[in-house]
């Protein structure tokens, strides 16, 4: 392996053509493990390159130099050197390495996050899903932690704009997943009950191997839009829901099964009953859905 000097020149002269930037491609691949094991010095050498024009060599240093632990005195430096990168790299390079370019950006909402600025993190993740994906109708690994910051900020709005986008590429089923449950919360968040409940009847009828978390936290919620948009939930799901969903859902979902029916029954104090015993639970779930269900209740 040539030295992390041999390997920035071999970057900053072989980013400009198609054919220039196939080769440093195979370079870049080469030398993954030493860039690894000396990931922490490889800030300086960042500075040598332009996430402008060096857009492929320079997300694999960044990759590299952010799987190191993160200084506590440096947080905020790490966002700026991520995010400037977000906005300045080239697409089409940056798509050559979609894997590591998701990393980078996953890293950068973990530490966001970890800093309790979740706004900090939504225009530089809006940007990151547009430069990742390949067509408008591609759903891509990035869309969820982005919804996710919108959701934590109560941006909703912002939110709503990705949402509007029809989908019809999808890399991996829990990225749908996540992305209609957040945009599903999102939309009861702006009060878009409809959009919301077609969101989340996406999760519980999507194909399921197994019963996940993702579902089961959809499906309580989806219980309770339908009743405020319908005044009724049917634990009937479609013939094309799996088998799994249709056999457990409602089994993991009892307080809300047990609301609906209450409901149904048109009995005032068996209803009263259900959401008194299991207050907590649908306060837990979502404050402002559970009382607008009270509320026309």
């Amino acid at each position: 392996m040539e030295s992390i000097e041999a390997l920035i020149a071999h970057i900053q002269g072989l980013s400009a053509s198609v054919e220039d930037i196939s080769h440093l491609h195979n370079l870049l691949k080469l030398a993954e493990e030493s860039l690894q094991s000396v990931a922490p010095r490889l800030s300086s050498f960042l500075g040598q390159l332009d996430p402008a024009k060096h857009s492929l060599g320079y997300l694999y240093i960044l990759e590299a130099y952010t799987s190191a632990p993160i200084a506590r005195e440096h947080p905020s430096e790490f966002l700026v050197s991520i995010s400037t990168f977000i906005s300045s790299c080239l697409a089409e390079q940056i798509r050559l390495a979609p894997d590591k370019f998701v990393s980078v950006c996953k890293r950068f909402k973990d530490q966001v996050l970890l800093l309790q600025e979740p706004l900090r993190g939504i225009a530089p993740m809006r940007t990151a899903v547009q430069k990742l994906q390949s067509s408008p109708e591609h759903l891509t690994a990035l869309h969820p932690d982005f919804l996710l910051l919108c959701l934590l900020e109560k941006s909703y709005k912002t939110g709503l704009g990705i949402l509007k986008e029809d989908i019809f590429e999808i890399d991996q089923p829990r990225d749908f997943f996540l992305y209609c449950y957040y945009g599903g919360m999102i939309c009861i968040g702006q009060k878009q009950f409809r959009k919301a409940m077609e969101l989340l009847h996406n999760v519980v009828t999507a194909p399921m191997p197994t019963t996940n978390a993702i579902a089961i936290e959809a499906y309580k919620k989806y219980c309770l839009v339908s009743l405020i948009l319908n005044g009724q939930f049917s634990t009937t799901l479609p013939k094309y829901t799996s088998s799994v969903a249709q056999r457990s859902l409602k089994n993991f979902c009892q307080p809300y099964v047990d609301l609906a029916y209450s409901y149904s029954s048109g009995k005032i104090s068996e209803l009263e009953s259900c959401i008194e015993i299991n207050k907590e639970k649908f306060e837990s779930v979502s404050p402002l859905l559970f009382y607008s269900v009270v509320y026309i209740l």
